[in-house]
């Protein structure tokens, strides 16, 4: 029998974002003492939460995420657990040395690093363990199909060179996962992380979840 582990961060009024990202804001529209019915209002950034990068996010012309194939939103994958590293060291690619002949066969990584365990509170978006530089062309090289994360974004100050490394090579990035530690090691998984069908947009939150053969 399959396993179903769900990956993804929980949504509510003022969950908390990048600095300069809109907060989250879900309130009620209408209930059934107004209208006759519960009815809710979602006001959130594209990249709120559990979410996936699209090209578009860093390139004008960059794939949007309405036009990413879903066949690359679902895939096999492998966690590669780093929750040795210390707060604010680099990802380097021999970190994933040991994980290297999935990866060259064609698996997407799952980064665990244990941070999520500072999620909602502030320490969260900041002080994290970063994808280097050389990971990113690392990952580029290799053209990896997506590559999660349980950090808020791949690199708090080169971000902009590592997010347009990996978006410029294909390499879908999806940032904000939780509970790895229910993924197992080394062991191969179907991973989903399917966005909204928002036409023309740079990305979307995701409902994230691994299916365990």
């Amino acid at each position: 029998m399959k396993k179903i582990v769900d990956l993804t961060a929980p949504m509510f009024n003022g969950a908390p974002t990048m600095a300069m990202d809109p907060k989250l804001s879900v309130s009620w529209h209408c209930t059934l003492d107004t209208l006759g019915y519960n009815l809710s209002r979602v006001i959130m950034s594209t990249h709120q939460g559990t979410h996936i990068d699209a090209p578009r996010h860093f390139f004008n012309k960059g794939e949007c995420v309405d036009e990413i194939a879903l066949e690359r939103c679902i895939v096999k994958a492998v966690k590669v657990n780093l929750t040795g590293k210390k707060p604010g060291a680099a990802i380097d690619p021999s970190d994933l040395e040991p994980y290297a002949d999935q990866i060259d066969r064609g698996c997407c990584v799952l980064l665990q690093t244990g941070w999520e365990k500072y999620f909602p509170e502030n320490a969260y978006f900041s002080g994290f363990p970063y994808i280097s530089k050389s990971l990113a062309d690392w990952f580029a090289m290799k053209k990896t199909g997506l590559v999660g994360m349980d950090m808020p974004t791949p690199n708090g100050e080169d971000w902009k060179y590592v997010h347009t490394k990996m978006l410029g090579a294909g390499v879908l990035i999806v940032e904000g996962l939780t509970n790895m530690g229910a993924l197992p090691e080394k062991e191969e998984f179907t991973f989903y992380a399917l966005p909204l069908k928002l036409e023309g947009r740079d990305g979307s939150p995701v409902r994230a979840v691994a299916i365990l053969d």
